[in-house]
């Protein structure tokens, strides 16, 4: 059972194309499958707003406050995991989700080499969203650099050759589900 002592969420870091959404959807069923009460967010879903307010050009505010209520509603159905997938490339990123959320950040890069990361986006755009898989295609690399850069991570899983359901099974033992 899960206690408020051990409350920590952990956070799949990664660029684009890394398998982050993948992995996660995984890591639910794995512990759906091990009756273990666990919450995902993709923090994706958290700054889909446009345009944003003039005084949060990167939607950050935003994406905190609606993370921190959908956390609380999640939270009272009793303690949980929580999992996340996005991206943190700063020590202020780290604490901006731990001061929204209330808990200890402990995140996971996943890393992909640019083919497979190329690969991957390619399998995720349609013809019709060419300009969004340009923008991806075009930062990936430079994204993971900078998470790299800012080694804010406990533990690196290289996903070229893994699937999602092994990436989520080494996450997983990493944090002591077996």
């Amino acid at each position: 059972m899960i206690t408020d002592a051990d409350e920590f969420a952990i956070f799949l870091n990664g660029s684009y194309g890394a398998g982050k959404s993948s992995a996660l959807d995984h890591i639910g069923d794995r512990l759906a499958d091990a009756g273990r009460p666990f919450s995902l967010m993709d923090v994706d879903w958290y700054h889909r707003s446009w345009p944003p307010a003039d005084h949060d050009q990167g939607n950050k505010i935003i994406e905190a406050e609606n993370m921190a209520f959908v956390w609380a509603n999640y939270k009272s159905a009793g303690p949980r995991q929580l999992i996340i997938s996005g991206v943190i490339d700063s020590s202020e990123a780290r604490e901006r989700y731990a001061r929204a959320l209330g808990l200890t950040i402990r995140s996971v890069r996943l890393t992909a080499s640019p083919t497979v990361t190329e690969r991957r986006l390619r399998g995720r755009y349609t013809d019709a969203q060419a300009t969004a898989f340009a923008w991806h295609e075009t930062r990936h690399e430079e994204l993971s650099t900078r998470l790299a850069e800012a080694d804010l991570d406990e533990m690196i899983v290289d996903t070229d050759a893994l699937t999602p359901q092994q990436v989520a099974q080494v996450v997983l033992a990493h944090f002591g589900y077996r």
